[in-house]
């Protein structure tokens, strides 16, 4: 590696106490760690241990890119930070990716990644200009909405900059803020905005005017045309009439314009919807903003995501001629799928989704909730998808009746909506402080049998026409809600899927589906779907969607693009193209297959993590029953945790890796560590 081709060569280790800087090689990691989000499992490994709590400073924020991040190969923009999260119950690592063109600018300034550790002594931002990192007062700064901070930062450096930014949100330690580029693309999942604002850090800005050559500038070109999708093609600014889920659209009156944009540089894959003049929840200037997949919600929340086939709509399992059918069908403007596809009519057969009357179609409503956590800084689908259902389920069954929030509880009211984040943003009263601290923590507070495990009496399937219970609180494990888990929201998915699903978060740290949504084929979905709590087929599945998530978030590419279950080595092409390594799918697997297992070993030695531990995590939330009246028992459960465990290589009793596993993917140091801790399982005789 004479000669970095995809990598710049540097890693920068940032300071903040005693504002210095100092290098690290890339090379100490690449390329047995790819990049990206493997990179900084390996770097958190070595250097933060069990004790470090969220917003201590030796928490360390490390942002790594990919080695086709600035290349041009499509979706190589998005890139990975990790931390100790404080959205985590309890506090775990995990971490949140990200779009935009931040990543390509720290890679054109000379960085591949950088480690932030410590605490600046005041409000501080960070200038990164070719190579040069300055550490600057944010004191005209704090206090800023986002966009506002992005605006401010371009007037004193210039248009083309490049920043992440977060508002009152992170700087108020919600522990649900996010982190916020240029095109309304955030890192929200691990509660990372709360993190920068613990370090006094309100926003890093990029200039770079370096380059990033690929090793074969051939091979980019062709994948940029293989990789492209007719559904996924720019489209012009449209006027809408209608806006909603699929099958539930509600008139917008005067209607509405929209645009396809981009999520990351150099992607031709149009997947985000840039929602022009809309409502600000902030004065009476109208507002663009960009949104995706959860931003729907905000507008109206009556029923569920109607159900498409055995996968439900976001196409599950598929079949080679309609890999991408389910975003086919959910474009208005898009060549008509293959139907001669042998499995198209089990594949579409419409259902509907479960009434669940949250809120009412409101747009303008729904414009200013998504303004709202779009200028605070903070993770919508907590706001959308467990807040508020849970004060509207809660008031329904007159759970908050001797709760006094200063304001009546009303989801359908835009001024309520106003308040509610305003009191939980700057943490006004008793409340609005408590709500702070995130949804987990404040229903154990409040008293999580009452104000989390009632049963709402308002969900009603029309898979099986009756009523099915359904807890106020949609809380998951590790202190997230449903995503793809059967129940609540994008509840419309057969077992087999939500069994999958369920298994994807139980052995993670935080909500998952942002990355892994699980991806299976129609052909295994034949074989499994009669009892998927006993075919390996589902452990196998799994496996797969670990592991690619891993790539993606090391290579990088995204989950609209990524995987492609009928062009296997894909991601390993994208790797060979970027860097000149020759990688082939097996070796890529290996590579993925070595990150998860520092994940896991983190997870092990810093927080605990046994299989007792994560079995009784998730099975709650299973005993609620699907949109079929479909739940798991628990020798269910547990014979698939055991047939995951073994294809994995851990033991069947602890949850642990053993030895041998950890020797297989060169990890025999992680392995002595944790022996040494009593954390290793004894070899079986």
């Amino acid at each position: 590696m004479a000669e970095l081709y995809g990598y710049v060569g540097k890693i920068a280790r940032i300071n903040l106490t005693d504002q210095t800087v100092s290098i690290i090689p890339t090379t100490n990691y690449v390329p047995k760690y790819i990049g990206g989000r493997s990179i900084a499992n390996k770097i958190f490994w070595d250097e933060v241990g069990p004790e470090v709590k969220a917003f201590d400073p030796e928490n360390k924020i490390i942002y790594m890119t990919g080695p086709t991040t600035a290349t041009g190969i499509p979706t190589g923009g998005r890139t990975v930070f990790t931390c100790i999260s404080p959205n985590s119950f309890p506090e775990q690592y995990a971490w949140s990716g990200i779009g935009g063109w931040f990543g390509a600018e720290v890679k054109f300034a000379g960085f591949d990644g950088f480690i932030i550790e410590g605490k600046a002594k005041e409000p501080t931002y960070l200038f990164i200009e070719d190579g040069d990192i300055k550490f600057l007062s944010a004191r005209n700064l704090w206090g800023k909405l986002v966009h506002a901070t992005q605006s401010k930062l371009e007037e004193i450096h210039g248009q083309d900059v490049k920043s992440v930014v977060i508002g009152p949100a992170g700087e108020k330690l919600v522990r649900n803020a996010s982190v916020t580029t240029s095109n309304d693309n955030v890192a929200a999942k691990a509660g990372l905005g709360a993190v920068f604002g613990s370090k006094n850090l309100k926003a890093i800005t990029v200039r770079g005017t370096g380059t990033v050559i690929p090793a074969n500038i051939s091979k980019v070109l062709e994948l940029r045309k293989k990789m492209a999708e007719p559904s996924m093609a720019p489209r012009p600014v449209v006027h809408e009439s209608h806006h909603g889920i699929p099958g539930t659209e509600k008139p917008v009156p005067g209607g509405w314009k929209r645009a396809q944009v981009a999520c990351s540089y150099g992607c031709n894959q149009h997947c985000m919807c840039l929602m022009l003049d809309m409502k600000s929840a902030f004065g009476e200037e109208r507002v663009n903003h960009v949104e995706k997949c959860v931003s729907i919600v905000a507008f109206g929340f009556e029923e569920d995501v109607p159900y498409g086939g055995p996968g439900g709509p976001g196409g599950i399992f598929q079949t080679e001629q309609n890999h991408y059918l389910a975003c086919k069908l959910l474009s208005r403007e898009v060549d008509p799928p293959d139907t001669s596809d042998p499995y198209f009519e089990q594949q579409i057969t419409p259902g509907p989704g479960d009434v669940l009357n949250f809120w009412k179609h409101d747009f303008e409503k729904g414009s200013v909730i998504n303004d709202l956590c779009n200028e605070y800084g903070i993770d919508k689908w907590d706001v959308l998808i467990w807040l508020l259902p849970w004060l509207s389920m809660g008031k329904k069954e007159g759970v908050f009746d001797e709760i006094d929030l200063g304001m009546e509880i009303d989801v359908e009211s835009e001024e309520f909506i106003k308040y509610l984040m305003d009191i939980i943003v700057y943490r006004k009263g008793y409340y609005g402080d408590l709500l702070a601290e995130g949804m987990a923590r404040a229903i154990r507070v409040l008293g999580k049998e009452k104000f989390g495990d009632t049963i709402y009496h308002g969900r009603y399937s029309r898979q099986i026409n009756k009523r099915l219970d359904l807890p106020i609180s949609l809380e998951t494990a590790w202190g997230h809600c449903v995503h793809w888990q059967g129940r609540g929201f994008e509840a419309s998915i057969a077992k087999p899927a939500w069994v999958a699903t369920n298994l994807h978060q139980m052995t993670s740290t935080r909500d998952t589906q942002t990355i892994q949504h699980h991806h299976d084929t129609f052909e295994n979905y034949l074989e499994l779907k009669d009892d998927p709590c006993r075919s390996p087929l589902t452990a196998q599945a799994v496996i797969m969607g670990e592991n690619k998530a891993e790539i993606k978030d090391s290579v990088t590419c995204c989950d609209w693009q990524s995987p492609n279950l009928f062009w296997p080595d894909m991601e390993a092409q994208m790797f060979e193209a970027a860097t000149g390594i020759p990688m082939t799918e097996e070796e890529l697997n290996i590579a993925a297959e070595r990150s998860r297992l520092l994940f896991r070993a983190i997870t092990i030695r810093n927080y605990g993590r046994t299989r007792e531990l994560e079995v009784n995590a998730i099975f709650p939330i299973m005993q609620y029953p699907d949109p079929w009246g479909e739940t798991v028992t628990w020798e269910e459960w547990n014979d698939l945790v055991d047939l995951y465990y073994e294809q994995r290589g851990y033991d069947k009793e602890t949850g642990w890796p053993t030895r041998a596993t950890y020797e297989k993917y060169g990890l025999k140091d992680v392995a002595d560590e944790l022996e040494a801790l009593g954390k290793l399982p004894p070899a079986k005789k």
